[in-house]
């Protein structure tokens, strides 16, 4: 794996960054899925994003300012997280503690449960970890009910925490906000737990939540 952190290039030659530079990595989507990388560059000059979607070292992280994750398929080790002094923050597009793990757009129709987005600290369980931002999205099933489906829905939530993520952005990268435990259990599911019934994101939700139901009421016979 090529190293994560380096030197900036300058012309033909290579110079060290700024002192002032703040570096940070960006673990997950690149630029062709997130906005965030290029506007958290743009929003400061002094602020340099390396991004990477690989399993990352101890030794990468050592001279980092600050790690956020968004969409990052692998566990971060604990080793990984009590060696860097800062929060690492990761973004969920679930109404946390409900909907960890995977799907949380979808369980949230299917299990009844608030929908919405979390910006969270990351602790060594699946999106456990201490609250910074949040915010609950009432999508009004039953009066959207043609209109709604998985794709569109899980869309508008990736914007809403992009959003998010840039109304708060000096708060997150200076770490100057106040994180809260997550209150009750909520509900957690991994990629294995996804129902035969779908059959593809640009699925009615309605629809699918009234066959749920049907097949878990004949299920219950």
């Amino acid at each position: 794996m090529p190293q994560v952190l380096g030197c900036l290039v300058h012309g033909t030659g290579q110079q060290n960054a700024p002192s002032n530079m703040k570096k940070i990595l960006f673990l997950g989507y690149d630029k062709d899925k997130t906005q965030l990388i290029e506007q958290i560059q743009t929003h400061n000059n002094h602020w340099e994003v390396k991004q990477t979607s690989k399993k990352i070292t101890l030794g990468e992280i050592k001279d980092l300012d600050l790690i956020i994750s968004f969409g990052y398929r692998d566990i971060i080790n604990n080793e990984i997280i009590s060696h860097f002094k800062k929060p690492i923050i990761n973004l969920h597009l679930s109404y946390l503690p409900f909907n960890k793990g995977a799907h949380p757009n979808f369980w949230s129709f299917i299990d009844y449960t608030p929908s919405g987005i979390s910006i969270h600290e990351i602790d060594g369980g699946i999106d456990t970890g201490k609250i910074i931002y949040q915010k609950k999205i009432d999508f009004d099933l039953n009066n959207n009910k043609k209109k709604l489906n998985f794709y569109n829905t899980y869309s508008f939530l990736f914007k809403e925490i992009e959003n998010l993520f840039m109304k708060n952005i000096d708060e997150l990268i200076n770490n100057k906000f106040n994180a809260y435990a997550q209150i009750g259990n909520g509900s957690c599911h991994s990629e294995k737990d996804l129902p035969k019934l779908l059959k593809n994101w640009n699925q009615n939700i309605y629809e699918t939540v009234i066959e749920n139901n049907r097949l878990y009421k004949k299920n219950e016979k």
